[in-house]
């Protein structure tokens, strides 16, 4: 494949190209262009060009466009979650669960561009102000390889209702599904040049696009590192930033919970994608009144998981992204077991025989007791690994809760209401679930507190940050 600028296929500069590896074989699928500083000058060109047209339209003109654009992936849902788990690995029915997410997305966004107008305030004999939302200009926006589609329909949806134009940075592992869903949205009317994809290294085409100075505005998900690195670059010239950094979401699991829908939710919240989701359960804490039977059940349902290559109807669980990945897995379990800081009580060495030869596979793990110096409590750890504290009380589980850096999610599992507010008004995170986890439609604005993040993803309140206010103070 080939990326997309200003609605034509384009290769890098020198002709060089990136492997797209499948993490199940460990097989190349594809190749696509390492862009350059080039390319992301093309590409912002091309959306500087785009622009003025683009903006000049009504929302709900725009608002049309991306029901055309929803329409069109959701009848290519089948091939776009075929090429999804073929570059990422997921289980084939969770990637057509994310690239019709996708969809959801941009109806969403088409369905509130009706009500996105201006304020009017009257102010008696001062005056009226007339108050409008401009677009904020070119934009850029980063992913990562984990949801690769979700993440582009966040940054994708409402950047473009408000009208701006955007260039797109895919990750490396992943650059497939991205490519093709654009192809289907300039297919289904987006003009040429309003959505453009450029392929590359982060250290290369990620930093070109942060230092751009005609990008007004970057969006970017991913680790903290690289989004302190994204902050000072983009910061240092007053661009607008928006960032999400990841996670150590903590489930709490109250005595009156129902543990079926709990051992439920701690397994699909945990093992869904691998592990590998920002908002996935990272620290599970159960009441010490169930944790017997839950940890029972829990531990039967992560052994029965089938893992295997995502293409496999059968299989609930697929491989890590890649060997960099299962290395770093790898590495904390065995410092766990090295230092005691833990019991592993399922799973805890990558699998291997038949089926497993190739790719990049770890089994669920459980591990109990951690302790809460243990890299499973104080890091994000993206993988398939659960650590299971148990708890006397609630305070103890809030304040465990709340021994992280992180701040994106959190749930807590139980039949009592006051225990649920008790929960959502003590722990600190940008979302509290109550008897779920993982779920985000996009009408629920979401970002991270503390080191997780700036700036709002989903919702109205996502729009509202790709404009600017203006506002117009007459006197009579």
């Amino acid at each position: 494949m080939q990326m997309r600028i200003g609605g034509k296929d384009v290769s890098s500069t020198d002709d060089a190209r990136m492997p797209v590896i499948n993490p199940a074989t460990g097989i190349e699928i594809d190749r696509v262009p390492e862009g350059t500083i080039y390319e992301v000058d093309d590409a912002v060109r091309a959306a500087e060009t785009a622009f003025d047209a683009w903006a000049g339209r009504t929302v709900r003109d725009r608002g049309m466009i991306l029901f055309q654009a929803a329409a069109s992936v959701r009848e290519h849902s089948h091939d776009l979650a075929s090429l999804l788990t073929a570059e990422q690995g997921k289980p084939v029915r969770d990637a057509v669960d994310e690239v019709r997410g996708f969809a959801n997305i941009l109806e969403f966004y088409a369905g509130i561009a009706g009500a996105m107008h201006g304020e009017y305030i009257g102010l008696g004999s001062a005056g009226d102000c007339l108050v409008r939302h401009d677009p904020l200009g070119v934009c850029g926006a980063i992913v990562p390889w984990n949801m690769p589609v979700i993440l582009m329909g966040w940054k994708v949806g409402p950047a473009l209702l408000a009208g701006n134009t955007l260039v797109f940075k895919p990750a490396s592992a992943t650059p497939l599904t991205s490519l093709s869903v654009t192809a289907l949205m300039e297919e289904a009317g987006l003009p040429p040049g309003v959505l453009n994809i450029v392929t590359g290294r982060g250290d290369v085409v990620g930093e070109g696009l942060v230092k751009h100075p005609g990008i007004r505005k970057i969006s970017f998900t991913g680790d903290m590192e690289t989004g302190d690195r994204v902050r000072e670059l983009a910061g240092s010239r007053l661009a607008e930033i928006h960032l999400e950094l990841g996670g150590s979401d903590p489930m709490i699991v109250w005595k009156d919970a129902d543990i079926g829908k709990a051992v439920d939710g701690a397994v699909r919240g945990r093992f869904y994608n691998a592990g590998q989701t920002c908002t996935a359960v990272k620290r599970l804490f159960v009441h010490e009144d169930i944790a017997r039977e839950f940890i029972a059940r829990l531990r039967k349902r992560a052994e029965s998981l089938v893992v295997g290559d995502g293409s496999d109807p059968s299989v609930e669980m697929g491989p890590l992204s890649g060997k960099a990945q299962l290395e770093r897995i790898i590495s904390v379990v065995e410092s766990v077991k090295e230092k005691s800081q833990g019991t592993i009580l399922t799973g805890g060495s990558p699998l291997s025989g038949p089926g497993y030869e190739r790719g990049f596979f770890y089994p669920p793990t459980l591990v109990g007791d951690p302790d809460p110096d243990c890299p499973l409590m104080t890091r994000e750890v993206f993988g398939p690994v659960l650590p299971v504290t148990v708890i006397r009380d609630l305070d103890e589980g809030i304040c465990r809760a709340n021994e992280t850096r992180y701040g994106l999610g959190a749930s807590v599992w139980t039949r009592d209401l006051a225990v649920a507010h008790e929960v959502f008004s003590r722990v600190e995170a940008g979302v509290v679930w109550v008897n779920k986890h993982l779920t985000l439609p996009p009408e629920i604005p979401f970002e991270g507190v503390k080191e997780s993040g700036l700036g709002r993803e989903n919702g109205l309140q996502a729009f509202q940050g790709y404009t600017r206010t203006k506002s117009l103070f007459i006197s009579w």
